[in-house]
């Protein structure tokens, strides 16, 4: 698997994920259990887009001193596509996770650790799937090709699913937990199970962090092959799908009040899977400039969040 990392690079990102994981703990165990404000959301969620510009920034710098400008703008813009299409595939995420939180009933002050659980378990998920699939292009190079058909699969499943809510009550896990598992009537503070009377009982917070996990393999499932249509660099696949999932907590809470809004996004999201599978179709035949790809996918997800904001959307006989 070739990349343009070398070792030093890449103790150099661990050491950023492992510093900024850090700190996010330490103040999310330093403000304990409440409420996560707008301003706080939105000031977080800041942080983290400039936390994965200011790497892209060094990468950058990098690249350019030892590899050239030409090699540096390459993955510049290589790293910029695959976080802004990341970010844009998160924004769907959240949207399920608040799904789960009210069907649950998860008060304010715990989703903050179920989020926290679920960004964790997103990394290392995705950085087994990530290596996993770049062994497979490497290996075998017509794999990208059945990415391309799996992604306008997605893509046209997405477009014809928009604006329908999944039923969780159907889904298989949930299901198959309340067959099988004793759980709670009610949360007990954030713990994961209690012992009463001498057995074990889950709580509704377990439940939560278990379909919170499942989201998390499905968006990954649909979003890896996507970051493939952009680089093969396994480097740059990871680090920007690391740095779109680390401000996940943040801008759920950003976005949270705001759901209805962006009822156009999915049909946005569509067109970008859409593009992105027709991409790495054709690649055998014209490989679209990342610059172009990177101005299609921002133009595509700018006019979804425009046309959400200006057109209200069409009322249900529910309504």
């Amino acid at each position: 698997m070739h990349s343009i990392a070398t070792p030093g690079i890449w103790a150099a990102f661990v050491a950023i994920l492992i510093a900024a994981l850090a700190v996010d703990f330490a103040l999310l165990r330093a403000a304990g259990p409440r409420r996560v404000t707008f301003r706080a959301a939105a000031l977080w969620s800041l942080a983290w887009v400039g936390l994965a510009f200011a790497f892209n920034l060094g990468l950058w710098a990098w690249l350019d001193a030892h590899a050239g400008r030409a090699v540096a703008n390459e993955i510049g813009l290589e790293f910029l596509t695959g976080y802004l299409i990341e970010k844009a595939l998160a924004v769907d995420n959240i949207f399920v996770f608040l799904l789960v939180f009210n069907t649950f009933a998860v008060p304010p002050e715990l989703r903050q650790r179920a989020l926290m659980l679920g960004v964790l378990g997103a990394i290392v998920l995705r950085a087994l799937l990530i290596f996993v699939g770049a062994a497979l292009v490497a290996e075998f190079h017509w794999i990208l090709y059945l990415f391309g058909l799996f992604l306008l699969l997605t893509g046209l499943k997405m477009l014809l699913a928009t604006n329908t809510t999944p039923d969780l009550e159907q889904n298989a896990i949930l299901r198959w937990m309340r067959r099988h598992l004793r759980i709670t009537r009610d949360f007990r503070g954030e713990a994961l199970a209690v012992r009463e009377d001498g057995r074990r009982w889950f709580t509704p917070m377990f439940v939560v962090l278990v379909l919170i996990a499942v989201t998390d393999v499905i968006f990954a499932v649909d979003s890896i092959p996507a970051i493939f249509a952009v680089t093969l660099d396994p480097f740059v696949v990871l680090t920007s799908n690391v740095f779109a999932v680390l401000g996940l907590r943040a801008l759920f809470f950003l976005l949270a009040g705001m759901a209805d809004r962006f009822h156009l996004l999915g049909h946005g999201l569509a067109a970008v899977l859409l593009f992105i599978g027709a991409k790495m179709l054709l690649a055998g035949v014209w490989k679209i400039p990342i610059g172009i790809a990177l101005g299609v996918v921002a133009l595509v997800i700018a006019a979804s969040i425009v046309a959400s904001l200006l057109i209200p959307p069409r009322k249900t006989d529910a309504d």
